[in-house]
């Protein structure tokens, strides 16, 4: 039997037409992080898996990360996120690096998931983290910086939303207002992410196994209802909750002087990573009713170094899969037409004997940043036009017999119709009228 031609399930091959898209998420990416001064770092894909139980989830470890022994007896995996390495990396030069420190990547991660619409075992993530940024400045920045990265892609806030919350406020409310403990805290912070996936019934249903009483059943559900900025400023008021009503409205103040409000949804049932988030966190969200799902996730944090004795340093960050990105472009008719490779000219000759000739002037084009395809035979006239188009050329460059004789090249622009004679030796002349 034959080996399988198909790739490892939950992975991708990326032929040239799917690299070309690829190729397009992650120029995207990069320019919109580098419109914000944002430096682009990398990592090892495999790391010590201490470090991922250091800060991960149990589902993580226990389920999710492809681990085994290395030759040398060490117990490492194949990189499941980003962020312990990024910690790693901070820890290891925040007091040489200029601060606040703005970092991105684009890393490849593999996780051992069910295949399905959205995600997969191996996809690669756009990471954004702002490091002791001053107070709301920096969870706003990444904000912006989300924001800028869907517009870059040509969205707008009709076909998206950002869904936020502040960590601050969910512990002030449970923790302090209600009187909980740090168990029931824990329980009743699941059935808040919980809340939108299930009936009302159900969800009374999950909160009265916690026991709460009368009051404590009250502000929960009185929480549970806000859906507007407004009301949660209502909401931190009424309880006297006044630290937090002053840091929010803070964030908020900036969130309306930089033009994000747009862009805004409050929602209560956004908490993200229980055991990490400490202040925003946030939800980027498809409206469109054929693709109703959460894009991209992240939200501030303030003891991300502590796994490694270092004093907490505030921080704030998101990370975007490019599976859903697709999704959502291809969703919204997003996506650029990928099906052609892009070149500035296509040379080309109808005489045997402009072979070295067509090479060279190919050679001379390409020295001065002209991509060019050539051919190796000569090409009737009538097939040259199908493969240009196939070659997705700007430009056919000809030369047959009269060419070799006059010893000029016959340029011909695909899109205006225009053609132009031009001299072997006129490369300037050539490389001008290309770009």
């Amino acid at each position: 039997m034959g080996l399988s031609k198909k790739p490892y399930k939950g992975t991708r091959d990326f032929f040239p037409v799917e690299k070309r898209l690829q190729n397009y998420l992650f120029e995207t990416m990069k320019k919109t992080a580098h419109q914000f001064s944002y430096e682009e770092y990398d990592g090892p894909m495999i790391e010590e898996v201490e470090l991922y139980k250091a800060k991960s989830g149990e589902e993580l470890i226990n389920d999710q990360i492809y681990s085994f022994t290395d030759r040398g007896n060490r117990f490492v995996a194949i990189r499941p996120e980003m962020t312990p390495t990024l910690a790693r990396m901070v820890a290891a030069s925040y007091k040489e690096t200029l601060r606040p420190i703005r970092w991105f990547s684009i890393p490849n991660l593999m996780r051992y998931e069910r295949p399905q619409k959205g995600r997969l075992r191996e996809h690669w993530q756009f990471n954004c983290d702002i490091f002791d940024a001053p107070d709301r400045l920096g969870e706003v920045e990444i904000l912006q910086l989300a924001v800028q990265l869907m517009k870059n892609f040509g969205a707008d806030n009709t076909m998206f939303e950002i869904l936020i919350n502040d960590r601050a406020i969910v512990d002030e409310t449970f923790e302090n207002l209600m009187s909980l403990d740090k168990d029931t805290t824990y329980k009743l912070y699941k059935i808040v992410d919980k809340a939108k996936k299930v009936t009302e019934d159900i969800l009374k249903e999950m909160v009265s196994k916690l026991n709460l009483n009368e009051e404590q059943e009250t502000i929960f559900f009185d929480y549970l209802s806000l859906n507007t900025f407004e009301s949660i400023f209502i909401f931190l008021q009424k309880y006297k909750l006044d630290e937090a009503l002053t840091t929010f409205k803070k964030f908020h103040n900036y969130a309306v002087e930089f033009g994000l409000i747009p862009f805004l949804t409050y929602d209560p049932t956004i908490v993200r990573g229980l055991d990490y988030y400490t202040g925003i966190v946030f939800e980027i969200f498809d409206k469109h009713p054929e693709n109703r799902r959460a894009i991209c996730g992240g939200g501030a944090y303030a003891n991300l170094l502590k796994i490694f004795n270092e004093k907490p340093m505030t921080g704030v960050g998101f990370g975007l899969g490019d599976v859903t990105l697709t999704d959502f472009l291809r969703t919204h008719d997003l996506l650029p037409n990928v099906n052609t490779p892009t070149n500035d000219l296509l040379v080309t000759f109808q005489d045997d004997a402009a072979l070295v000739v067509a090479q060279k002037i190919s050679a001379k084009l390409r020295d001065n940043g002209v991509k060019v395809c050539s051919t190796f035979s000569k090409l009737k006239f009538n097939k040259v036009f199908s493969l240009a188009e196939k070659k997705g050329a700007s430009f056919i460059a000809f030369i047959g017999g009269n060419e070799l004789e006059k010893k000029t090249v016959l340029i011909k622009n695909l899109k205006s119709k225009e053609q132009f004679d031009i001299s072997f030796d006129s490369i300037d002349e050539m490389v001008k009228l290309l770009k």
